[in-house]
């Protein structure tokens, strides 16, 4: 590794192309690095606990087996949890009470994707701001140093390693230990896991519950045959929205790459919004915690904070990521936190992190409290129009920013995120991507004329930029 890969750290995890700048020498150089990190900042004589899991894609295994070497290498006891969702990796950790892990998986992105998401104890995350570039920078200075791994030394103190079997299986019945099975109503589903790691604990689950689930695309397949693993773009969704409705369902799920996010999909097919289901879910929760903190991301979404305080809560508005969200919910104390992404966190002993099979559990709680339809449940809800999340490359993010704050400067700007502009008819969000080198529009207003016009208007402005 001649050119040290540094664009592949980003702000939440690590991502490349596997076998050019994911490779296992960077894999168990890892492992290593992220020992001393981990040492180093817990000030700990003694050898770390950590977890490691891996998901379905083709290049998986060869990065698991070097992370686990580099670990070991450096002393570790490691826990090997397996072919597992990152949400059962986040429970492996929490559950097994480890000092830290690393997941092998790349996310939703494309199948010659690999990478590494790093937690440290109770799956708290490793992120840009939190340690991310100096585990960067130290892989970098130890590869140009030794590119080639020597063979590791017969050395009575090295690591251990342990395999775990089973946490899928007391994660999902923690999680149903978490509702009354017999008040769960007993409807048709149709769930697409896009051959990635939903699958695995869909299956789990919906074992227990008292549903008939209509299975697509559940075979795990490195190589996603049937379409990318990304609920978000429409075109991977439309399967499982035809399928709804040829079936007669009560409803549909997606699943995405390594399980972390979740979507729901109506009777009719149309996606109930990510900030429709946590609101839903963030009412669930404060049914059970009367006045709890709830966070969500600053992405257009208002009938969250809305729904949020007139249930007796209290929002609190995050940055966007998955990482910075649990980082803030976890320092104000929230009970639930939902991002406009997918992603859904709750807590389980002293992790908060996504479980996506307690979303599932939370929706068909919500779904019989309504006792109708899941979009007559979500209509109320659907009193906003947005126009998704609109893709542009500029040239000067600053200069684009600072010029539209001057065209708005009447309106209430915040810039905890990019810039978000506030007028009492219509709001919308520009910043920069976080995993790409792109800057992301999103706006919302009352009606949809509104959002087009406003949404031409903008664009106008960001194309002067690109």
């Amino acid at each position: 590794m001649t050119n040290f890969p540094t664009q592949i750290f980003k702000a939440y995890d690590i991502r490349g192309i596997a076998g050019e700048e994911i490779t296992p020498i960077l894999a168990e150089t890892l492992g290593g690095v992220f020992i001393e990190f981990l040492s180093d900042e817990l000030h700990m004589e003694r050898p770390l606990t950590l977890v490691v899991g891996r998901d379905m894609r083709i290049s998986s295994p060869e990065f698991h087996d070097a992370a686990i070497a580099g670990m070991t290498r450096a002393g570790a006891r490691v826990f090997d949890v397996g072919l597992v969702s990152t949400p059962t990796f986040y429970f492996s950790v929490t559950h097994l009470g480890a000092d830290g892990g690393i997941m092998i998986s790349a996310s939703h992105n494309p199948k010659e994707y690999n990478g590494f998401k790093l937690v440290r104890a109770n799956a708290v995350p490793v992120s840009g701001e939190t340690g991310m570039y100096r585990i960067r920078d130290r892989c970098a200075d130890v590869i140009a140093r030794y590119p080639i791994i020597p063979d590791a030394p017969d050395d009575p103190e090295s690591g251990k390693l342990e395999k775990i079997n089973g946490i899928l299986q007391i994660e999902t019945d923690w999680v149903l230990s978490q509702t009354n099975l017999e008040k769960l109503p007993k409807l048709k589903i149709v769930a697409d896991a896009a051959n990635a790691m939903g699958a695995q604990y869909l299956d789990t689950l919906f074992a227990k519950i008292p549903c008939e689930l209509v299975k697509m695309n559940f075979e795990l397949d490195g190589t996603f045959p049937a379409h990318e693993a990304d609920p978000l773009k429409d075109e991977n969704v439309r399967a499982v929205q035809e399928r709804v409705v040829a079936e007669k369902a009560d409803f549909g799920i997606a699943t995405d790459g390594d399980g972390d996010r979740i979507f729901f999909f109506d009777e009719t097919g149309a996606r109930v919004e990510p900030s429709v289901v946590r609101a839903l879910l963030a009412e669930n929760i404060l049914r059970l915690h009367p006045g709890a903190k709830v966070c969500y991301d600053i992405r257009p979404g208002r009938i969250t904070s809305e729904r949020i305080a007139a249930a007796g809560g209290v929002p609190i508005v995050t940055r966007v990521g998955h990482s910075l969200i649990k980082e803030h919910a976890i320092r104000e104390g929230a009970k639930f936190a939902g991002e406009s992404s997918g992603h859904m966190f709750f807590w389980y002993k002293e992790g908060f992190f996504e479980i996506p099979m307690l979303s599932v559990v939370r929706m068909l709680e919500e779904i019989g409290r309504s006792g109708g339809k899941v979009s007559e449940m979500a209509e109320p809800y659907r009193k906003y129009a947005h126009s998704g999340e609109i893709n542009f490359t500029v040239r000067d993010t600053k200069a684009l920013l600072d010029a539209l704050a001057d065209k708005y400067n009447d309106a209430c700007l915040s810039w905890l995120d990019g810039l978000t502009i506030e007028y009492p008819d219509w709001w919308a969000n520009v910043r920069a991507s976080n995993t790409e080198p792109k800057i992301r529009l999103a706006v919302e207003g009352v009606n949809k004329e509104l959002v087009d016009a406003k949404v031409q208007e903008m664009s106008a402005m960001v194309k002067q930029y690109v």
